[in-house]
């Protein structure tokens, strides 16, 4: 091999030199020569991104259930695969460097390394997405491969972003957008070479009545050179004309161009272009960062928490799942949480232990608990007045009583004589009473 590379370069052909770190063959999506992954990173708006996206998904809160039938049932622990990462601290860098491979390469690939008596994965190290490849020609059962060797399926775990038909590996955003951010970059190091290199002169100096030659300019431009970034006073006589030469903020720094930049990386994420330095298509704007957290988890985050809560319960046993807890991140103030948890207990939506949970509060003692429910019930109705005596009610009145009391009103009102009653009562009919 050795002497048929001295013999094409005899003849002026350059022989084709490869760095091959894993297989001779494609290596799961390589990128272009001048967006690598490194470079991509050193673009403000590109880093922003990845960055808002892994720190965001990595420190959301990671909840465990079981399935019973109808019910779902929150779990006291995460399962094993998390539970290990959680308690020395390593989960929140774990699901970083799974976002990171997702946002900057399309694919996360994991390899499990441990396993429990039931054969379920207890540890997945992702891997780097240059040493993996895998052969898709037979879509329902590729074949992968890291550092050349053969892995089998049930150990890979592969996320993948933006999947197409026919395609085992995602999209890779750095890849598939490498003009629009080789862009970015060529403005970005033109803007850095502009400044490193003095950018335009500060200004222009001329004699109005005399013509000067090259080494009497050279003399002239270092001692006003000299002056200038010595902040002297700057003197020179009447035949002399200095003038200031200004470039514009926007022309110096190519803001138009960083800020264009900014917002198609923002549409290649689904981000928010003003979260990333971009500016915002059109006048829709939020009136307080609630809306526009609950904007940014709704739009944005809520595809890629799905594509790993689906892929991370998968390799669950088969009653168990994970969900992140997206409602962590939109927290509303103290009194619109108060009232979110007064609504959840009287629903039965929320226990008071799961209220303080939230709040990073312990769980209610068992007196604490009866005193609680001691002042939510209504106080008791004061006892009821004795009842009265029963009072009989008085006879009906007999025709003969009645007759004797309108006697007796007509005597008192002066209508008759006193002399006649006996004769009135003479006349009453047998059997009145």
């Amino acid at each position: 091999m050795a002497a048929w590379n001295r013999l094409l370069r005899a003849f002026g052909r350059r022989t084709e030199q490869r760095d091959i770190t894993s297989v001779p063959w494609d290596t799961g999506g390589s990128l272009s020569y001048t967006a690598t992954q490194e470079r991509a990173l050193t673009l403000v708006p590109v880093y922003a991104a990845v960055r808002l996206l892994s720190d965001t998904v990595s420190t959301l809160p990671l909840k465990a259930y079981r399935k019973a039938g109808e019910e779902r049932q929150p779990m006291p622990t995460l399962p094993q695969l998390f539970s290990l990462m959680d308690d020395d601290g390593t989960l929140t860098d774990w699901l970083h460097r799974c976002m990171a491979s997702l946002t900057l390469r399309g694919n996360a690939y994991g390899l499990v390394t441990s396993r429990d008596g039931m054969q379920f994965p207890t540890a997945i190290e992702w891997l780097n997405p240059n040493e993996v490849y895998v052969d898709e020609r037979n879509v329902a059962r590729p074949l992968w491969y890291w550092r050349g060797r053969a892995v089998a399926s049930e150990d890979m775990v592969h996320v993948p972003w933006f999947t197409v038909p026919g395609k085992v590996q995602g999209l890779s955003p750095i890849e598939a957008y490498a003009q629009t951010i080789n862009v970015g970059l060529q403005a970005q190091d033109y803007g850095s070479s502009w400044f490193a290199s003095g950018g335009v002169p500060p200004g222009t100096f001329k004699n109005k009545s005399m013509e000067i030659d090259q080494a009497q300019a050279d003399i002239i431009s270092s001692r006003l050179t000299k002056a200038i970034r010595g902040r002297k006073t700057l003197v020179y006589g009447a035949d002399w004309d200095y003038s200031a030469i200004s470039v514009s903020p926007e022309q110096a720094q190519f803001v138009q161009t960083q800020k264009l930049t900014a917002t198609q990386v923002a549409a290649i994420y689904g981000i928010p272009p003003e979260m990333i330095g971009g500016e915002a298509g059109g006048s829709l704007t939020y009136s307080t960062l609630e809306q526009q957290t609950q904007n940014l988890a709704t739009l944005t985050l809520r595809p890629w928490l799905v594509k790993l809560e689906r892929k991370f319960s998968s390799i669950l046993p088969s009653r168990q799942y994970v969900k992140f807890n997206a409602d962590a991140l939109v927290r509303a103030n103290l009194a619109d949480r108060y009232a979110a948890y007064k609504t959840a207990d009287e629903i039965g939506l929320l226990t008071s232990d799961e209220m303080r949970a939230s709040e990073d509060r312990a769980p209610l003692t068992a007196a604490q608990k009866a005193e609680l429910k001691a002042k939510k019930e209504p106080p008791p109705a004061p006892p009821a007045p004795p009842a009265a005596p029963a009072v009989e009610a008085p006879p009906p009145p007999t025709r003969a009583s009645l007759l004797d009391a309108l006697i007796v009103r007509l005597l008192e009102d002066d209508f008759i004589d006193s002399a006649v009653v006996p004769l009135a009562l003479e006349g009453r009919p047998k059997g009145w009473r």
